[in-house]
């Protein structure tokens, strides 16, 4: 197997065997990595893998969107999809016209997103092995 080919196996098993605040991480930070070769793709006028990096991170963000439980996530959950679609609209626009601004206030967004998911899962877990100690 090609170092390509186990990276990816790697990946797979990373993926399917993390709990939702991993994959939820992953996903933010996913979307960041797109973003950024988005905007170097586009500086390189290289628009075909522009374009490419942009769907992936909207296939992302559309999948975050998707996941929202907006029974349980109430107002915060509707704030989210709100900032998502505005992101994927950015996106779409960003896309049409290669346009690098666009790309780098979603991905100041997602930056603060996935920073602000960081800490909420961060503490969760900090109270989940106080209780477990206790316990």
């Amino acid at each position: 197997m090609n170092s390509q080919g186990a990276y990816k196996k790697y990946q797979n098993v990373q993926v399917k065997t993390a709990n939702k605040g991993k994959l939820l991480i992953m996903l933010y930070e996913g979307c960041v990595k797109f973003l950024r070769l988005a905007e170097k793709s586009i500086e390189e006028k290289e628009m075909e893998a522009a374009n490419n990096y942009l769907i992936r991170s909207q296939d992302i963000i559309n999948e975050l969107m998707v996941t929202l439980d907006m029974e349980k996530g109430g107002e915060i959950a509707e704030n989210l999809y709100k900032l998502y679609d505005f992101m994927m609209s950015q996106l779409v626009e960003a896309n049409i016209n290669k346009d690098v601004e666009k790309i780098e206030l979603v991905e100041d967004f997602m930056l603060e997103l996935l920073d602000s998911w960081k800490q909420i899962i961060s503490a969760k877990h900090k109270e989940e092995e106080k209780l477990s100690a206790n316990a």
